[in-house]
């Protein structure tokens, strides 16, 4: 996509070529407003969120959603990457826990909601999103993968790219999932 506009939500540090990091004070998921001041109404081409919805709850996730929807192109895209309920890793639970532990420089405990796909997937379906899953966890405990284009949007806590997880053992992993907004509603 050139010339295309993509955003990141929520970006702290993360900086990639071609996208544009927003923090929470200067766009807030949640307040149209906050959105108003930066665009306009299906105006973006691909937004990436990278451990951002687990910080809120379930009926606030569907405002967000219905947000981004809003101000993505026909066609356009979110890719969205939560902790995995499913993951069968107790200190990676206990890390991503709501009011848990959490790493100093991003503490769980604001987290609200830890998220199973089917969950994730109905946040992004009630806002009018088709979906796909890319990685995820079912209700076994098993890990599934798709693979994806890290030029649509680099999750760096993934299989592929985050340097806990090995071909021998999986450290680190998300829920992602690609949610589009069809071109023709």
């Amino acid at each position: 996509m050139a010339n295309s506009l993509k955003v990141i939500i929520g970006a702290g540090e993360t900086r990639y070529p071609g996208w544009i990091p927003t923090q929470e004070n200067e766009l807030d998921l949640l307040d149209r407003t906050s959105w108003n001041r930066q665009f306009s109404a299906s105006s973006i081409d691909a937004l990436l969120a990278e451990h951002v919805f687990e910080h809120l709850d379930f009926e606030e996730g569907i405002l967000a959603a219905k947000n981004c929807f809003h101000f993505l192109k026909p066609g356009g895209y979110i890719r969205v990457a939560v902790p995995d309920r499913h993951f069968r890793n107790q200190a990676y639970q206990e890390l991503v826990q709501i009011g848990g532990p959490g790493p100093v420089d991003h503490p769980a405990a604001s987290h609200k909601i830890v998220y199973d796909a089917k969950q994730l997937t109905t946040v992004f379906e009630t806002a009018g999103f088709v979906t796909n899953l890319l990685e995820y966890c079912d209700s076994d405990g098993h890990f599934h993968f798709h693979y994806w284009n890290p030029d649509d949007g680099l999750i760096g806590r993934s299989f592929r790219y985050d340097t806990r997880n090995s071909s021998e053992k999986l450290g680190m992993v998300s829920i992602i999932l690609d949610a589009y907004k069809p071109l023709i509603l």
